[in-house]
């Protein structure tokens, strides 16, 4: 359904939230999370985190979602809005490209774990446990176009059908499925045997493990965990109706990203302690973590069939309203700058989506020889992408609001319909913290990348 100026819009509040936590709560919260948590010390990393999420990442939040309401554009015409010059130019179209770039590879992830899916419904978990299970995946580039062109049509069938039908509605479906499935095999972890020293571990500060590597890790974390920068806040905002209270949906936002990552950290860290023997260093990071040692844990425990379909349809709701509103920021573009209908803009996307997902896919394989910076193809985009184009985007937006808006004109935008309450620290975090803290995470996530340094 369009607005009354012809814009699309959701129904309401809960759409907004709702949507804009499934574009949030992603793999980074199920695969990355708990890894980061597990090697910086537990409850003091989530204790940084949880501080940082409600200063800076409610600054970003709200700055992009309000740019994007009072602009009804998305991101390459939001900026536009504020004058010509090189900086509107370059960060609306680093807004853009940055969706365009990430969605590609992401879904391929969303096929792999479609993949695990179907086997562990098929075929029992006892398969999924031999190590040569997800390398001979990764070489076989039929079996992995197969599942990630399964994974886009799930993806673009949802946007082809529209703002409200399509991701409102989905995401009013799913994200309260996936929250009930996240607190089931929490809980599930939690009663195991040897998980309280993995709760206790999470769960309580120790200050003595404290450093700044624990704030560096939570920042970069924090960043990507809320969709920052990415055009996904800006391209909602502008669906968002103006007597939606926006602080309000903003801290709806915060909160829900925040219970699902501590709950992926309840469901991986305890069980990771049940089935080391409480070694931490035992929970590896990334594809690792979810398609190798999970898989592992689910066949030592009663039930490890079952768990492992709920494990993975939790996933799998995760990386698709993610991959969704990645999606649907190229298609609103498209929609804006181009003049195409959603179905013409819907159809070209997939295009884009299917020639650099499959270009992902045979890295593994039949392009495994070819390394751009000593990276893989997957590894490249998401180097470019989250290391590169993320920070410098969050930095323009910043200087957006700062040198272009001014941070006056968007209080006002939301105190529309909202009473700004914590409107003195989002002036603070922004005039004074918001660009220090990003050239950390550029300059942290860049040192990572190239191992100069290990996060």
């Amino acid at each position: 359904m369009n607005d009354t100026n012809g814009r699309h819009s959701f129904s309401g509040k809960l759409g907004f939230v709702l949507s804009a936590a499934g574009a949030s709560v992603g793999l980074g919260n199920i695969w990355r999370f708990p890894y980061l948590a597990a090697r910086y010390g537990g409850g003091i990393f989530l204790l940084v985190y949880i501080i940082l999420a409600v200063t800076f990442g409610y600054t970003m939040i709200m700055s992009e979602s309000a740019i994007g309401r009072m602009t009804q554009k998305s991101s390459v015409g939001a900026f536009a809005r504020f004058g010509s010059g090189w900086m509107n130019k370059t960060g609306g179209w680093i807004n853009a490209i940055i969706p365009l770039l990430i969605v590609p590879y992401y879904s391929v992830i969303g096929g792999w774990v479609l993949k695990y899916l179907f086997a562990y419904l098929t075929s029992g978990s006892r398969v999924m446990t031999e190590d040569t299970y997800f390398s001979g995946f990764l070489g076989s580039g039929s079996q992995q176009v197969l599942w990630f062109i399964v994974f886009i049509l799930v993806d673009l069938a949802v946007i082809f059908l529209g703002v409200q039908n399509g991701i409102e509605r989905v995401s009013k479906l799913v994200m309260p499925v996936l929250a009930v499935l996240a607190v089931i095999l929490a809980i599930y972890s939690m009663t195991l045997p040897g998980a309280a020293a993995g709760i206790r571990y999470f769960l309580i500060p120790d200050f003595s493990k404290f450093s700044i590597m624990t704030v560096v890790a939570a920042l970069g974390q924090m960043f990507y965990s809320l969709s920052i920068a990415m055009g996904i806040l800006i391209t909602f905002g502008s669906y968002m109706k103006k007597d939606t209270d926006m602080e309000s949906s903003t801290v709806q936002v915060e909160i829900f990203d925040t219970a699902v990552a501590i709950l992926s950290g309840l469901m991986i860290i305890p069980a990771v302690f049940a089935f080391s023997g409480g070694d931490p260093d035992r929970l590896n990071s990334g594809p690792s973590l979810m398609f190798i040692t999970m898989p592992k844990i689910f066949d030592t425990i009663g039930g490890g069939q079952v768990i492992g379909i709920l494990f993975f349809v939790l996933v799998f709701f995760a990386a698709l309203t993610s991959s969704i509103a990645l999606t649907e920021c190229c298609v609103s573009v498209f929609e804006d700058e181009f003049g195409w209908n959603r179905k013409k803009s819907t159809v070209i996307m997939g295009l884009i989506m299917a020639g650099l997902g499959i270009l992902s896919c045979l890295g593994f394989n039949v392009l495994s020889s070819v390394s751009i910076l000593g990276m893989g193809i997957l590894d490249f985009f998401d180097f470019l992408t989250n290391s590169l184009l993320m920070p410098v985007s969050a930095l323009l937006i910043c200087l957006l609001v700062l040198r272009k808006i001014t941070i006056g004109k968007l209080e006002e935008e939301v105190m529309q319909s909202s009473a700004f309450r914590r409107r003195r620290l989002y002036r603070f975090v922004l005039k004074y913290l918001a660009i220090p803290l990003l050239l950390v995470i550029f300059c942290s996530s860049v040192a990572n990348a190239f191992g100069w340094i290990h996060i």
